[in-house]
């Protein structure tokens, strides 16, 4: 029986597993379930890009400059023949978690990563659109307007008004500055010490490396300056002032000062100089005073214009007897005849139509009173006689 046999040695065949179906109505509700998530997740993304449905508010925020590095980017130029050129340009690319991080903490975007992304798609980094400053944002911008918010020529750039009063020192004014945000002290002091201004009062007199060698040219007056900016920003600041002094001192006036033997330099030092010694009325007569003891070197006074304030700009403290003698500084009147090196502040137009306009007197001396107006004379004895009547605190010149 060999096909019984041939069977007997065959398997018989398993029987196939049936499939679970999943069912239908689950199968629905997870698809549902799903979407729903994603479009939950959609629109809470819309939401934040877009600025939809947010509670309102209003915040201020600075990009400071340290949140900004230099970036080497490939710029395409069409020319007019068509053709392609490639060249490359140093921006300021903006640290964009940093960015993000400052959005997030002062409520004005809700996912960090989303933003990012926004601006990776949009090239923020690239087009160099955020500048250093201080904004005024709030929640009605979308992720498209906080960029463009955050520029350098944004209406949404916060300005403040300064008021630099006459006779205030170069370090006042930027103590000053730095109190109302416009900058901060480090990159005032950089910016006037290397920065090369295109003046010509400035070139080849005032070398660059010191701060201070724009004493003087900084001109008190009310000014609107934006606040929290980077460098660029602070040449602005610092350029306004000065060209406010240039303005302020026209051709008329350099030619007077040059008919008086006198350069713009010599005139706003001694424009200083009566700005930190008058009482408010005196400027021109202060003026003749100190012209006297220039020109005559003969008198008395020997040339020496013996003016406290010129010793108090390098001590910064209540000038004393002693002081006269000890304070080794080319600022020092009493050891160093003629001018100091240069202003002790920076004088109003009164002053400096007093350096360029003095009172016609023989008065070589003054003195504070205690009536707190100054008192001049010709003499030293009869300058001496009328110190003799006044408190330990009076006031020389």
């Amino acid at each position: 029986m060999p096909q019984e046999s041939q069977r007997q040695g065959q398997r018989a065949p398993r029987p196939r597993r049936r499939r679970k179906r999943m069912n239908p109505l689950l199968y629905v509700l997870i698809v549902v379930a799903v979407s729903a998530l994603l479009a939950g997740l959609a629109w809470m993304w819309a939401g934040d890009v877009l600025a939809l449905n947010k509670d309102p508010l209003t915040a201020v925020v600075t990009l400071p400059e340290s949140a900004f590095t230099d970036k080497e980017i490939t710029v395409e130029t069409t020319e007019d023949d068509g053709s392609v050129t490639t060249s490359t340009e140093t921006i300021q690319a903006a640290d964009l978690d940093y960015v993000a991080d400052l959005l997030k903490e002062n409520g004005l975007i809700e996912y960090k990563p989303l933003f990012k992304l926004f601006c990776a798609v949009t090239k923020v980094e690239n087009k160099g659109k955020l500048s250093a400053g201080t904004y005024e944002l709030n929640t009605d911008m979308d992720y498209n307007a906080l960029v463009n918010a955050m520029s350098a020529s944004s209406g949404s750039r916060m300005t403040v008004s300064v008021t630099i009063p006459e006779g205030y020192t170069l370090d006042q004014i930027f103590a000053l500055l730095v109190e109302k945000g416009v900058s901060t002290l480090e990159q005032l002091q950089s910016v006037a010490a290397d920065y090369d201004f295109n003046y010509s009062f400035l070139k080849g007199v005032v070398p660059l490396g010191d701060y201070h060698r724009l004493e003087g040219y900084l001109f008190p007056d009310t000014y609107e300056f934006y606040m929290g900016g980077g460098e660029d920003a602070v040449v602005q600041v610092l350029n306004k002032m000065i060209l406010r002094f240039d303005q302020q001192f026209p051709d008329k006036l350099r030619e007077q000062a040059a008919d008086m033997g006198y350069s713009i330099r010599d005139i706003l030092t001694i424009a200083s100089l009566i700005e930190k010694e008058t009482d408010g009325t005196d400027q021109a007569r202060i003026a003749s005073v100190i012209y006297n003891r220039l020109k005559d070197p003969s008198y008395e006074t020997q040339g020496f214009l013996q003016i406290d304030a010129s010793i108090f700009y390098v001590t910064g403290r209540t000038v004393t007897q002693a002081d006269y003698q000890s304070v080794d500084s080319p600022y020092n009147t009493y050891l160093n005849k003629g001018l100091p090196p240069g202003p002790i502040a920076s004088p109003g137009m009164v002053a400096l139509n007093a350096a360029l306009n003095p009172e016609n007197t023989n008065y070589y001396f003054y003195v504070l009173g205690d009536d707190n107006l100054h008192h001049f004379f010709q003499t030293s004895r009869e300058f001496e006689a009328f110190k003799a009547t006044l408190g330990s605190g009076a006031s020389n010149g």
